[in-house]
């Protein structure tokens, strides 16, 4: 696995929006702050041609035009990092125009988003042997007043943090609208998690390790047995270290979230799991449909294997989450928080 350098005072980071852009408010505000916020910490900020666009389907602008925008920059000597502006819909659609072999030739570098983003921070690491990092867009960093997770983020993609923990509360609705850009996060609930071995539950699993790999649930179901699928020879790369999957879940239901990993699993995804981490699902929270909840809808599918499942992580579209350093070795611990331990 490759590991781009991490980002120092005075680097350009490169903004790109190979999903949707930031044409439209709330979001435009956000992504102004946060380049502001950026600057003011000693970095520069170049934004690639789809950044304010809206002019395509479920994506900024024109699969050509986007898969050419992330194909560019990611070569491009001219950046130090990659940020995307922002998830969205249909970014699959731009892979067919995204030249992989060029990328994997490219000296790597940290290319950072999360939801649709799974269409290349997943194939950076099963396609180009390069580590990546699931965490926020943009516009999170122009929030008034930083988060403790995106503190953390900014810590760990400057080399300083290679030890991230869960936090105490996260949102179910947030607050953030045109007219409240910047607001922080709306914490009312208490993060509790739910711990299982197999299909059993428990209060704590034992620490687990492999070489992290994932995102979002929702994409990785419409990426198996197409060609971008090489999960098969990742797995054989890594059989020895074993794979530890962080799965999270935006706009499934409870049937489909199911049916999403009964397709993963029968595809042979998961034969090298060491464990599994399940982020808050965003549309299937608190969901029962014909006695299939969030919980059985995974150890229904997962629990065979017998390795721990540590569900209602800080990973995904509940906010807060943790930064994942997908692609590196990761040692976790779950009790009543989750501890991840990055080598990189």
């Amino acid at each position: 696995m490759k590991f781009p350098n991490f980002l120092h005072e005075g680097d350009t980071i490169g903004l790109v929006a190979p999903s949707f852009g930031c044409a439209d408010e709330p979001y435009k505000s956000c992504m102004d702050a946060a380049i502001k916020r950026f600057e003011g910490m000693g970095y520069k900020l170049v934004e690639g041609p789809n950044c304010r666009r809206n002019d395509g389907i479920g994506i900024s602008s024109t699969p050509e035009n986007c898969g050419k925008e992330l194909t560019d920059f990611y070569c491009s000597d001219d950046n130090d990092m990659l940020i995307a502006c922002g998830g969205g819909e249909l970014m699959c659609e731009t892979l067919d125009h995204v030249d992989f072999e060029a990328v994997k030739a490219a000296k790597p570098k940290w290319y950072m988003g999360y939801s649709d983003n799974t269409n290349f921070t997943f194939l950076l690491n099963t396609i180009c042997d390069t580590a990546a990092i699931y965490g926020p867009s943009i516009g999170a960093f122009g929030m008034e007043k930083l988060e403790p997770a995106l503190e953390d983020v900014l810590q760990v993609i400057t080399g300083k943090k290679t030890t991230v923990s869960g936090y105490d509360r996260f949102e179910v609705e947030s607050l953030k609208d045109g007219a409240h850009p910047f607001v922080g996060y709306n914490l009312t609930e208490k993060k509790e998690l739910r711990l299982f071995m197999g299909e059993s539950e428990t209060n704590r699993v034992p620490e687990f390790s492999g070489i992290i790999t994932g995102g979002c649930l929702d994409c990785l179901a419409n990426l198996v047995g197409t060609k971008y699928d090489k999960v098969a020879s990742f797995n054989e790369k890594y059989k020895n270290q074993g794979v530890v999957w962080f799965l999270e879940a935006c706009d499934l239901n409870v049937m489909s979230i199911r049916r999403a990993l009964w397709n993963l699993d029968r595809a042979g995804w998961f034969v090298n799991t060491k464990g599994f981490i399940i982020g808050r699902p965003a549309f299937a929270w608190k969901q029962e449909m014909m006695g299939l909840d969030q919980y059985n809808a995974v150890t229904g599918i997962l629990g065979k294997y017998n390795v721990p499942i540590v569900m209602d992580a800080d990973v995904g579209h509940l906010a807060p989450a943790m930064p994942i350093i997908s692609g590196a070795q990761v040692s976790v611990e779950a009790a009543e928080n989750i501890t991840l331990k990055y080598q990189v």
